[in-house]
């Protein structure tokens, strides 16, 4: 009984992120030919380290769990460049790294990095595509609608979704912001 109601130490809960993160990305390629699953293997998993790497732009939490979200931020930042998760896609990971694709931690906070982060990942993913026979090339927006979904799916199994409340929250002098009606 008192094992069920232990906490998780960092490296359990970076090792059971690590594998949801994986999961993802095996489900957005099962989308796609079989021939793009390496290439979108690669986005998500270049997303997902930004974003652990951002472990230094968040908010911070009370301690200890600051100390413990660093840990497990930096655990799955670490592992995403490991060996046996790159496997296999090391050609695509060089590729996003010479389109500039390794984003500072900006990329959460300034969205023109975002911007351009979606943009060349989107790019990639279409050139990909286009490289395949025409009979097999994806519909024209499937990347579109992949990168959508990596991105939705990293921050979520990261744990970042609050990232923008919360910086929005920290720099606003303590004035809430309004909030507009949808456009």
């Amino acid at each position: 009984m008192a094992d069920e109601t232990r906490r998780k130490s960092p490296e359990e809960q970076a090792e059971q992120r690590m594998r949801e993160i994986l999961r993802a990305a095996a489900s957005w390629a099962r989308e796609a030919p079989d021939a793009l699953e390496p290439a979108i293997r690669a986005v998500c998993i270049r997303l997902a380290e930004m974003v652990a790497d951002q472990r230094h732009y968040l908010a911070p939490l009370p301690e200890p769990q600051e100390s413990e979200r660093s840990a497990v931020l930096a655990i799955i930042a670490e592992r995403l460049r490991a060996a046996e998760v790159t496997r296999g896609i090391e050609q695509h990971l060089q590729s996003l790294a010479e389109l500039e694709l390794r984003s500072t931690g900006s990329w959460s906070l300034v969205q023109g990095a975002q911007s351009q982060w979606i943009d060349t990942a989107i790019r990639y993913l279409e050139g990909c595509g286009r490289q395949l026979p025409e009979k097999d090339q994806p519909d024209p927006y499937w990347a579109d609608d992949v990168v959508a979904g990596i991105i939705a799916s990293a921050r979520a199994l990261i744990g970042v979704d609050e990232l923008h409340a919360r910086t929005e929250a920290r720099y606003s002098g303590g004035i809430p912001r309004p909030v507009l009606p949808p456009e």
